[in-house]
């Protein structure tokens, strides 16, 4: 029989915020897979648990993972951990999982503090919908074809993003979605420096321009609002037919729709008439 192969989460930042299940976790599991060895080792030494941990991460090969998968079918257990949060999102400990999946091993999880979650809950934004992102691409084309998809997205968009890459980051994203889109940046959640921003992609573009960006930050960017949705000469004439069906006369309706949209009223009088 299988062991089981245990998705834990661990602190983002203040050890504090581990829960009693997962402590037992990993006290009671054969082994432990961690991103960094170095980093899980001093949550097991804070807590007085001492296991075996195996690497795994991003340059691991496809060796490593059968390795651990064989240790899985030949009885063993196993939590896999990240550096901070919830493994297995955005983080190379996927592959497990899928591999688990792919050979009948039963994946059980152990929740805890996510970085996502808890940034958009901060965000002050609206935060019925959102989407996570991850890293955006280094490429410049990359990362532009992924701007391209979220260009339409009206709910929350949640990136990470390392200091040393925020500066560029908010500059592309303020050219891409324009400078008054909203976004809140979160820093060292649960840590000492702890600090939430709350402005807009070019307010937040100026501000780093001068000052140097410290900690790891998740982004909580505000989705496509009515505001930057551009008038078309045709959707402003939709509205001056549907003014008249309201019982305005043609030229007053087409008035009106002129004010809103910046359309002369003579070209949009002109396009209803030949419609």
């Amino acid at each position: 029989m299988s062991g089981i192969f245990y998705v834990t989460g661990t602190p983002i930042g203040n050890l504090d915020d581990i829960t009693i299940r997962q402590l037992d976790t990993l006290k009671n599991v054969d082994f432990i897979c961690a991103e960094d060895t170095r980093v899980t080792v001093k949550i097991l030494n804070h807590y007085g648990i001492k296991k075996q941990l195996v690497s795994f991460h991003e340059h691991s090969t496809p060796t490593d993972a059968q390795h651990i998968i064989d240790r899985l079918l030949n009885g063993e257990s196993c939590s896999i951990v990240t550096d901070a949060g919830m493994p297995c999102i955005s983080d190379p400990g996927e592959v497990l999982v899928k591999l688990c999946a792919e050979n009948g091993i039963e994946v059980k999880v152990v929740p805890g503090a996510s970085a996502v979650v808890s940034a958009v809950a901060v965000s002050g934004l609206d935060t019925r919908r959102f989407m996570f992102e991850g890293f955006l691409p280094v490429n410049r084309k990359e990362r532009s074809e992924r701007l391209e998809l979220l260009k339409d997205e009206t709910g929350l968009i949640v990136f990470y993003e390392a200091p040393h890459k925020l500066r560029n980051t908010l500059s592309g994203l303020a050219e891409f979605f324009g400078k008054d889109r909203k976004i809140s940046l979160c820093r060292e959640l649960t840590k000492i420096h702890e600090e939430v921003i709350r402005t807009t992609l070019g307010e937040a573009s100026d501000y780093y321009s001068i000052n140097e960006p410290r900690g790891e930050f998740v982004l909580v960017m505000e989705g496509k609002t009515k505001s930057d949705e551009k008038i078309t000469l045709q959707s402003a004439v939709e509205q001056v037919r549907k003014l008249i069906e309201m019982g305005e006369k043609p030229t007053e309706a087409c008035k009106a729709i002129a004010k809103e949209t910046g359309f002369r009223k003579g070209e949009l009088y002109s396009v209803f008439c030949n419609d």
